[in-house]
C-alpha cells in the first residue's frame, strides 16, 4: 500500500497559548495530531464523524450521532 504525506494545517479551534491542533483533510477522512507531540501520531476519523463533533463543538442545532 502506497502511503501519501498529508498536508497538515493549523486548526481553526487552536489558541496562540501553544495549545495547538492540526488537521489534515483526505480524501477517506480527516487526520488530527498535537502541533507538539507530532512524534506521537494522530488520531483518524471518517468525515462524517468529524462533521458530528465539529456541529457538537459549535453548539449548533443538528442531528446527532447515538
Amino acid at each position: 500500500m502506497e502511503r501519501t504525506a498529508l498536508s497538515w494545517r493549523k486548526s481553526s479551534y487552536s489558541s496562540n497559548t501553544g495549545a495547538c491542533v492540526e488537521v489534515a483533510d483526505t480524501d477517506s477522512g480527516v487526520h488530527v495530531r498535537d502541533t507538539q507531540n507530532r512524534s506521537l501520531g494522530h488520531l483518524s476519523f471518517p468525515g462524517s464523524d468529524w462533521t458530528v463533533l465539529l456541529t457538537s463543538l459549535r453548539g449548533d442545532a443538528g442531528p446527532r450521532r447515538k
